[in-house]
């Protein structure tokens, strides 16, 4: 999870910062919390879930 969270996290900061070079840390907080939150319950964890679900459920690898 971490290894899909960290880059969106990071890219989402690149473009944030510069539109709110004045504000302070709780408000860029409350504008990128629920982007983040929004793109892991309905991005990256169905992707993770989709790609890896065998190995979150403790079952054999799938044939390809």
């Amino acid at each position: 999870m971490v290894l899909a969270v960290y880059p969106l996290i990071t890219a989402l900061l690149y473009v944030v910062m510069p539109l709110t070079e004045n504000w302070t840390t709780w408000q860029r907080t409350l504008v990128i919390a629920p982007i983040m939150v929004s793109s892991i319950v309905f991005v990256v964890a169905p992707a993770i879930q989709k790609h890896l679900g065998w190995f979150v459920a403790r079952l054999p690898r799938p044939a390809r």
